[in-house]
């Protein structure tokens, strides 16, 4: 048998085996393979719990999320009715100040009317009485009108007293 090269390659891989197994060099893979998969595992578990926290946050926002749009939404409605309230309000007042302010004109003219009547009558009286003064004055003489002053006299000293 010769010893050539591929005989010495063969006992360095043999010894190289032999050496492996005496370190443990499989044992220590295999733990580190172990332990990797530990690792993994592990960091699998915590990325499942973090992804049901996620979930369990976007659920509970999205439940807020809801509450708020519902809580605007009455408020939304809230204030519409209270807008149709104070406009409806603002509305009845407008017509009650419309009704015054027409009663009030309707009540000035029936007065300024009154007034007109007044004045009219007056006036006729007057004229009245001038032209009768005048008629007396024309168609009576001195004693006549003595006579009918002292009536007067008399007449509105007895409705006087």
């Amino acid at each position: 048998m010769a010893l050539d090269a591929t005989f010495f390659a063969l006992v360095g891989l043999i010894l190289f085996f032999v050496l492996l197994a005496y370190l443990k060099v499989p044992g220590m893979v295999g733990k580190s393979l172990d332990e990797r998969a530990d690792n993994i595992r592990n960091e699998l578990a915590e990325a499942k719990r973090l992804r049901e926290e996620a979930q369990q946050l976007l659920a509970e926002y999205q439940r807020k999320r809801k509450e708020a749009e519902a809580e605007a939404a009455q408020i939304i409605a809230a204030a519409e009715r209270e807008a149709a309230m104070l406009t409806e309000e603002a509305r009845q007042k407008t017509e009650e100040f419309v009704a015054r302010r027409n009663a009030l004109s309707e009540q000035k003219i029936k007065q300024a009317e009154a007034d007109a009547i007044g004045a009219v009558r007056a006036a006729a009286v007057d004229l009245a009485i001038a032209a009768a003064e005048s008629v007396i004055a024309k168609k009576t003489d001195a004693a006549t009108r003595n006579s009918l002053f002292k009536d007067s006299v008399g007449t509105v000293q007895s409705k006087l007293n």
